[in-house]
């Protein structure tokens, strides 16, 4: 981002507090001392950044007074990759998170500055809601009380904004949304958010699964900042003298990314990946043709590693990690642990030869054996995890999966049956 741009977004903060009022030079008052007549409350939320962990975008509760002298923006999405034991416990599912407080201007420009957009939406409640929310957060940044277990779906930063408003709204919230359909996923909000990040993209398609493939509720939608912003436009609440008002008094663009917009919707893929399962399996029978086994076992040697290691993954995850949105993942049609074998035995298979020993031999004819049995078997449950996806208990949204994974799975099951298996002794040198 240009010098140019950049000092336009300090402008625009310049601005904001313009508007809203200068905050008074001196200690903020404590909680309990506030009548929430003077405070103003904002739903603060900040557009995708370039990281993975960015893509879903970001949100805040802002808290000011010009009275007082508070300015806290109390922002739920705290991590460091220097915390104690950071990637076992993100291996395993036991990641913290914390929520911490900051200086409401300052902490802002750091998402100007990295080209973010940034949206505010003032927030119409009643006196004694915003002193109760404000001392809510204050006790919630507390040491003992601000970290939590973080999960992707069910308690990140954005439903940690959302439950602290419902808590002050007496549950108005999920009253209005906890029930409304939206038609959409988990996976389809996932898919369309990483689409620009392929490789990310391709991860949580093969790690996650089936779980995220409910529909979901509005309530649920709002794991994601931009949603909840969205969401909120519409919500009314009872003002002071019990009459209905808007929740939203007013929105500001603080700041407006010179980056894309965010995608409405998840790409179709499928084709693409078609091509390059179909490819690959291409690649492994034309290479049959060669008169040396060496080179016709090569990749299926490879591939085996491909199914094997991403097979023995999804075992892993399920058996020993509170992923819950990995579990029951239907890949593991596709991806299967008995690669890891194939891998030892393809090559002994493709090694045999009339020149080779007795006991040689032997242990060719044994690995090629096995491995006919192994791949027939990868190639069958395959066959099966497609066939499957008629049944209504198998809905998980795997096709791009499946049209990758499936091609090359019985190709591979060809190889091994028509050559390294038939003729396991023959010398092709």
């Amino acid at each position: 981002m240009n010098s140019r741009r950049l000092w336009r977004g300090f402008a625009c903060l310049l601005v904001l507090v313009l508007l809203v009022g200068p905050v008074a030079a001196q200690a903020p008052a404590e909680p309990y001392e506030l009548d929430g007549s003077t405070l103003t409350v904002f739903l603060v939320t900040m557009g995708p950044g370039q990281a993975v962990w960015e893509r879903f975008s970001h949100n805040a509760i802002w808290v000011r007074d010009t009275v007082s002298g508070i300015d806290r923006l109390y922002n739920y999405g705290m991590f460091s990759f220097r915390q104690e034991n950071f990637l076992k416990r993100f291996i395993r599912g036991e990641m913290d998170y914390w929520m911490q407080g900051f200086n409401g201007e300052r902490h802002l420009q750091q998402y100007v500055a990295v080209d973010r957009s940034i949206w505010l939406q003032e927030l119409s409640l009643t006196a004694e809601q915003r002193a109760e929310l404000y001392a809510f957060l204050e006790w919630n940044e507390r040491p003992e009380n601000r970290f939590y277990r973080y999960d992707y779906y069910l308690d990140n930063c954005s439903t940690r904004v959302r439950d602290a408003l419902d808590r002050v709204l007496g549950g108005r919230l999920y009253q209005l949304t906890g029930s409304e359909e939206t038609g959409k996923t988990f996976r389809d909000h996932t898919r369309r958010l990483l689409a620009p990040d392929l490789a990310a993209y391709v991860g949580t398609l093969y790690s996650l699964g089936q779980p995220i493939d409910r529909p979901i509720s509005t309530w649920e939608a709002m794991f994601l900042p931009v949603v909840m912003m969205e969401r909120l436009r519409d919500v009314t609440v009872f003002d002071a003298e019990g009459n209905e008002v808007p929740l939203v008094t007013r929105e500001v663009t603080l700041f407006e990314s010179s980056g894309p917009a965010e995608r409405q919707s998840h790409p179709v893929w499928w084709p693409g990946f078609l091509a390059v399962g179909l490819g690959i399996a291409a690649l492994m029978l034309a290479a049959t043709r060669s008169k040396s086994n060496a080179v016709a076992a090569t990749l299926p040697t490879a591939w085996a590693l491909v199914l094997g290691v991403g097979g023995a993954f999804i075992v892993g995850v399920v058996s020993f990690t509170q992923h819950w949105a990995a579990y029951w993942n239907e890949n593991l049609f596709f991806f299967n642990p008995v690669g890891l074998a194939l891998v030892v035995l393809i090559p002994i298979a493709a090694a045999g030869g009339r020149r080779a020993g007795k006991w040689a031999s032997g242990l060719t004819v044994f690995a090629a054996a096995v491995s006919l049995r192994l791949t027939v078997f990868a190639a069958a449950v395959s066959l099966l995890g497609f066939v499957v996806q008629l049944l209504p208990w198998f809905d998980q949204v795997n096709g791009e999966i499946i049209a990758a994974m499936l091609p090359p799975n019985l190709a591979l099951a060809y190889v091994v049956v028509n050559r390294l298996a038939s003729e396991p002794n023959k010398d092709t040198q």
